[in-house]
């Protein structure tokens, strides 16, 4: 009862402790990273503000220089008198939509010959002093200051040379809808709790703004030009006015200009109410606190449970020990608890599993330290009869009456003793194959002169073998040998397993780093039970097997740094697929 009691005192000034803590670091760590992250996006979006700006500007003037070389300007000359130049000006604008208020060529004088809005033609226009300058594409383009107000315009202007005498024949004027930048503003500040968005020229003049500022009236102004930042910062923290009562984030980006464009130096400033940016977080700590009053009661109730409870697993974890012990099979681990007991069940539970786990890799071992030992013993039997098949296969070939087809065959012969002969010699060092000697190999190759060693069997069972070689690039880095047998060795398990008119079919697909291999066919198939042992040295379903066909295929496949495993085919019986990398790595 003693311990009951310290373990509740405990549970409860840790939980509450902890609790408080964890508000605190919580609330401190947010702070900063929603700060963070709202000052990385608002110099990213003044980035991408900016580099729009630029676009727009390019492509207005870009416009403007190449109209301005236009044949039909030169329509100047005599003064538009059938009013095709109008027309053209006209359609221009209509093709255009709001971008263009207006567009007109004047002459030396400043007197309107043609335009989009007939009812200008004739009438007398001001010129403005020059604001901003451009050259693009041979033409220099000239820029007014913009209006203010809700529906501003910004007036371009560019010269029209004259092709059949020296000097101008005046200028064409393109008056731009400047709302239509106000506009782009208001749409990116759609969404951005609280954002505004701020243009400013090289004097600091506010030439473009979002509604709020626009609605404060600083426009054409130069209350922020303080703003613009001139250490290399991207963002930095403000007092808020004239834009809010509170301190600001202002993100800022220089303009540099688009393709050839070099841009006119504007700054783009993304400003937002730090009170704003934080209110998520400031949500958050009064959710905290909240929280950390229902802790407090929770804690409690909490703390009387665990301690009646934290001997539960301990014996759980007893039972399952003495149970692995008694009877040497795993079975159904305790649920693993939180804090140490948790941690301690899990650690426990391992070290059972990797216990059993080597268990099992020891028997496998053994197993194939007795195929190694019987290697040794009828091997020296073999090599014997497998001389006497590749002599009589080479004698065989010397004879002039053999048919091309015995003649293939006797070669099926004496390539195939030669391999079993190097395989036996493998087999004398110990279970433990050989490691591959890889060079590149085409798979497919492979795949087709396995099948055509196997042929007569099937013929003979009537069991056919297809192949769908889908496999772009089939060419791997592997032992041609060991990989035959792979091949070899599945196959032989198919026809052995399948009844008199069944079907095989090998199929293989790539990526960019792996060849895959699938051997199918439409027999009994493998229980889905057995499936992780078929693998396993001496396991057999078939009567008059030994169980080491696919030991060994795995032993090969690994070697090579891929993986088989056994699945249903499509078929309705087994598939084997493999996995091969397109150059070895990490092989065991």
């Amino acid at each position: 009862m003693t311990i009951r009691k310290t373990l509740l005192v405990a549970f409860l000034s840790v939980g509450l402790l902890s609790a408080i803590l964890l508000a605190s670091l919580a609330f401190v760590k947010a702070r900063e990273a929603v700060q963070a992250e709202i000052e990385r996006n608002l110099a990213i979006q003044a980035t991408g503000v900016a580099a729009d700006i630029d676009k727009m500007m390019f492509e207005r003037l870009q416009n403007a220089a190449t109209w301005s070389q236009l044949d039909i300007m030169q329509d100047m000359q005599v003064r538009d008198v059938d009013k095709r130049l109008s027309h053209f000006l006209a359609g221009l604008q209509a093709g255009y939509q709001d971008v263009y208020l207006d567009l007109s060529c004047v002459d030396p004088q400043g007197r309107i010959v043609s335009s989009s809005d007939a009812a200008r033609v004739g009438q007398q226009v001001a010129s403005q002093p020059v604001w901003l300058g451009a050259s693009l594409s041979n033409a220099r383009i000239e820029l007014e200051s913009p209006v203010a107000g809700e529906a501003g315009a910004l007036l371009m202007r560019v010269p029209l040379v004259s092709t059949f005498a020296s000097g101008t024949l005046g200028q064409l004027r393109l008056k731009l809808d400047w709302s239509e930048m106000n506009d782009m503003l208001d749409q990116a500040t759609r969404g951005g709790g609280g954002r505004t968005l701020a243009i400013l020229d090289r004097e600091g003049r506010l030439i473009a703004a979002s509604r709020s500022l626009r609605e404060r009236g600083l426009l054409l102004g130069t209350a922020l030009a303080g703003w613009r930042t001139g250490t290399g910062q991207a963002v930095s923290l403000r007092a808020g006015a004239p834009v809010a009562a509170s301190e600001v984030i202002v993100g800022a980006a220089r303009s540099h200009g688009y393709a050839n464009f070099a841009g006119f130096g504007w700054t783009t400033l993304i400003i937002q109410p730090v009170d704003q940016a934080l209110a998520p977080v400031h949500r958050m700590a009064l959710i905290f606190l909240g929280l950390l009053g229902l802790i407090a009661l929770l804690t409690v109730s909490m703390a009387t449970w665990v301690s009646r409870e934290i001997a539960r697993p301990i014996t759980a974890l007893t039972g399952f020990a003495r149970g692995y012990m008694r009877n040497k099979v795993l079975q159904v681990p305790p649920v693993a608890q939180g804090g140490e007991v948790g941690e301690l069940t899990e650690a426990f539970v391992q070290m059972v599993r990797d216990i059993d786990q080597s268990q099992q890799n020891l028997v496998r071992a053994s197993k194939l330290a007795v195929v190694g030992e019987m290697s040794s013993v009828i091997a020296h039997e073999v090599r014997t009869p497998l001389g006497i098949l590749r002599s009589s296969a080479q004698m065989l070939q010397r004879e002039s009456a053999l048919s091309d087809e015995g003649r293939e065959l006797v070669g099926f012969i004496e390539s195939e003793t030669e391999r079993l002969n190097r395989l036996v010699s493998a087999m004398l060092d110990t279970a433990r194959p050989r490691a591959p000697s890889y060079v590149a190999v085409d798979v497919h190759d492979l795949i087709g002169k396995s099948i055509a060693m196997l042929g007569a069997q099937a013929d003979k069972k009537q069991v056919s073998v297809t192949a769908s070689l889908l496999a772009a690039q089939p060419v791997v880095e592997c032992d041609a040998e060991q990989m035959t047998q792979v091949l070899l060795n599945l196959l032989m398990n198919g026809l052995q397993i399948l009844a008199q008119g069944g079907h095989i079919e090998i199929a293989t697909h790539d990526d960019a780093r792996t060849l895959f291999i699938d051997i199918a066919d439409d027999g009994p198939g493998i229980d889905p039970a057995e499936r992780a042992r078929v693998f396993e040295a001496f396991f057999f379903k078939r009567e008059g097997g030994i169980g080491l066909g696919l030991a060994i295929v795995q032993q090969i496949v690994s070697a090579h740094g891929g993986e088989i495993e056994a699945l249903e085919s499509r078929l309705g019986g087994a598939l084997f697929r493999i996995r091969l990398p397109r150059t070895p790595t990490g092989a065991v």
